[in-house]
């Protein structure tokens, strides 16, 4: 079975930095795309950034210039660095990734989050 696990998350000040990672583990044939996802307290899930097996980003407009998503996929790992935090961006951060288990074989994994608290 495939599992994701986070880490790098904590307590910060407002304009502080944090880094996550996210390493995928099990039967893997390849990864595709990979995602971080965040949810604040009575919010829905929202998607913060993508990569693409390529390496090509994307992030969501509250984000952008702060945010940095990487990956390594000989390593099976996500990153995102976090710049200039906001109490806004307060939630718990949820790793996604698009992972082959097989031939023809697709399914998506959730990593089980990690808590990030930015204090003003």
């Amino acid at each position: 079975q495939v599992q994701l696990v986070e880490s790098g998350g904590g307590l910060v000040q407002a304009g502080g930095s944090l880094q996550l990672s996210c390493v995928a583990s099990g039967r893997i044939f390849g990864i595709n795309d990979m995602a971080w996802y965040r949810q604040a307290p009575g919010s829905q899930r929202e998607l913060v950034a993508t990569i693409t097996r390529g390496g090509s980003p994307d992030y969501t407009d509250s984000v952008k210039g702060r945010f940095t998503i990487s990956r390594d996929s000989a390593k099976k790992t996500v990153w995102l660095q976090m710049s200039s935090l906001k109490p806004d961006d307060t939630g718990v951060y949820y790793c996604n990734a698009d992972i082959s288990t097989g031939w023809q074989l697709r399914k998506v994994f959730w990593g089980e989050g990690t808590q990030v608290t930015v204090s003003s």
